[in-house]
């Protein structure tokens, strides 16, 4: 049976240790520590600095995967209560992390180690994943984790928040960098310059144009922001002789990233402009660079795939009720690494979304504690 109130006090103590991304050191650490005390048959924290779990031994690999760092808390007096107590009050679990994503994480360690005392491992094994810099470098941690140890999941569960809902995918993402070419000339004599700034004048309204475009009223449809802007000239008495935006693109099933190059080539047209793809740089806790390529495509998994069919089966005999409603993320996640390589993916997780980064970030305990019976029934 599950023991409900270790299992809370585990979410609270993970909810308690600050893991901001690139400083998710001690929540491993904890996390490592539950798991050996759960009696997994291995636990380690790679050289990333993700910490791993295994239970079983079969030939079927399943992994549950929860990234461990957090958004920062810049507003804690803002919040009813402090955002780092892990108090329970209200039938919640108060605290930074609460819904993205700690709660998730604790119940599939929980879940792992259920399913085990329960039988239900034969011709299983079951890999627990807490991950970092998920924040900044979504799939980055799980290409690391999987070539390290040479492995390659049957299935993947991403457990990131759902309302204990299905989801069967969620949109692609692409962030790019454009660049505008000046030429430098003193602010006493513009005509004698280029100025980057007004070349990249008409770029940001096409790209406004290109948002716009876009938009479906009540149907899914991608989005493009201008997520950053800066130049650079020699002085503020200077011509700037290059400007810079950064955009994020998120795409809809059945966009491409092939139809988002062929955008960025149509926003710079006619103008003294390139664009990149907007690779990002992160070290992690443990000294590992990450080195972050952000053009992933959109991805779904269909209803009648084997492995939505026996999430649906764990849901209903874990809940009594029929599902019915599915859901799709509008934000990515880790999934796009083991979406790449061909392995199933699917979604589900306790907390409702909307909360997570926002004041006063709490995660139901019922629903926690039914996402760790759902992981269960799932291994099952």
């Amino acid at each position: 049976m599950l023991d409900n109130e270790k299992l809370l006090d585990f979410a609270q103590k993970a909810v308690q240790t600050v893991s901001f991304t690139n400083e998710e050191g001690p929540l491993a650490s904890l996390v490592l520590e539950e798991m050996k005390a759960l009696g997994f048959d291995e636990a380690f924290i790679d050289s990333t600095g993700n910490v791993v779990g295994r239970i079983g031994n079969g030939p079927v690999v399943i992994q549950f995967d929860s990234h461990m760092d957090t958004v920062e808390v810049h507003d804690a007096e803002d919040w009813t209560h402090p955002p780092f107590s892990g108090v329970v009050a209200d039938g919640y679990l108060w605290g930074r992390g609460s819904v993205d994503m700690k709660s998730a994480l604790c119940a599939s360690v929980y879940a792992a180690a259920l399913a085990r005392d329960l039988g239900y491992l034969e011709g299983k094994t079951v890999y627990v994943t807490g991950t970092v810099c998920e924040e900044y470098c979504d799939g980055e941690n799980l290409k690391h984790l999987y070539a390290e140890l040479s492995l390659r999941p049957d299935f993947c569960v991403i457990c990131e928040p759902s309302d204990n809902l299905i989801v069967l995918g969620h949109k692609g993402k692409a962030q790019m960098r454009i660049k505008t070419h000046g030429v430098s000339a003193h602010g006493s004599a513009p005509e004698k310059g280029v100025n980057a700034v007004y070349e990249m004048a008409e770029i940001i309204s096409r790209v406004d144009a290109l948002n716009k475009s876009l938009f479906k009223t009540d149907e899914a449809h991608g989005t493009v922001v201008l997520s950053d802007i800066s130049s650079v000239s020699v002085s503020l008495n200077a011509v700037p002789s290059e400007c810079s935006i950064y955009l994020d693109r998120r795409l809809a099933v059945g966009e491409t990233l092939e139809q988002v190059a062929s955008e960025m080539e149509g926003l710079i047209a006619g103008k003294r402009a390139s664009w990149e793809v907007g690779t990002l740089y992160h070290t992690t806790w443990t000294g590992k660079p990450l080195v972050y390529e952000p053009m992933h495509n959109p991805w779904k998994i269909e209803k009648d795939h084997s492995l939505t069919q026996a999430m649906i089966r764990a849901v209903e005999t874990v809940s009594g009720t029929v599902v019915e409603k599915f859901d799709f993320w509008d934000f990515g996640t880790n999934a796009i690494t083991p979406v790449a390589m061909g392995i199933p993916c699917i979604g589900f997780g306790p907390g409702e979304y909307k909360l997570a980064h926002m004041v006063n970030e709490r995660c139901a305990v019922k629903q926690i504690e039914e996402a760790c019976l759902v992981y269960c029934e799932l291994i099952k």
